[in-house]
């Protein structure tokens, strides 16, 4: 049957550290399109898109955060290589970031419209969270790439 082999080889190859972290990392760019859409025309409608995205992300950022020690531990025997304790580190920083900036949000529901250092912080936290998922996944591509070296030599 075609239908249980697909799902043996899905259940074989399945990396869920790799679909949560592209999940949240993949949901930040949106949200800070959403949040340009909403500083160039002023809809609310895509503030407000902005605010599901980084909720769903902060709720999204713990699932990728234990499974990438759950793989770093199990595939990499917890090795203390600085790739490693960098990934460890900008994952404290994001959740941080994005804590802070859902915490503006939901205690202020009117930042974007209001002047003052609440505004400017939610908006420095949001933009901010692009570079951070950018060294993520740019050390996570580093260690995949690796782990696929490290396979053909073998």
């Amino acid at each position: 049957m075609v239908g249980r082999r697909l799902l043996k080889e899905m259940k074989k190859t399945f990396l869920f550290h790799a679909i949560a972290a592209h999940f949240s990392n993949g949901l930040i760019p949106v949200a800070v399109l959403y949040l340009l859409l909403t500083l160039s025309i002023g809809s609310t409608y895509f503030e407000h898109t902005v605010e599901h995205l980084i909720v769903i992300v902060l709720m999204a950022i713990p699932v990728s955060f234990f499974s990438g020690i759950h793989d770093w531990k199990t595939k990499y025997r917890a090795a203390k290589a600085p790739i490693f304790i960098k990934k460890i580190r900008l994952s404290f920083v994001l959740f941080l970031l994005c804590a802070s900036a859902v915490c503006i949000r939901l205690t202020i529901p009117d930042v974007m419209s209001r002047p003052g250092i609440e505004h400017w912080l939610y908006l420095a936290l949001l933009f901010s969270m692009l570079p951070v998922v950018t060294l993520l996944g740019h050390y996570g591509g580093k260690l995949s790439a690796q782990s696929k070296q490290d396979g053909k030599q073998s």
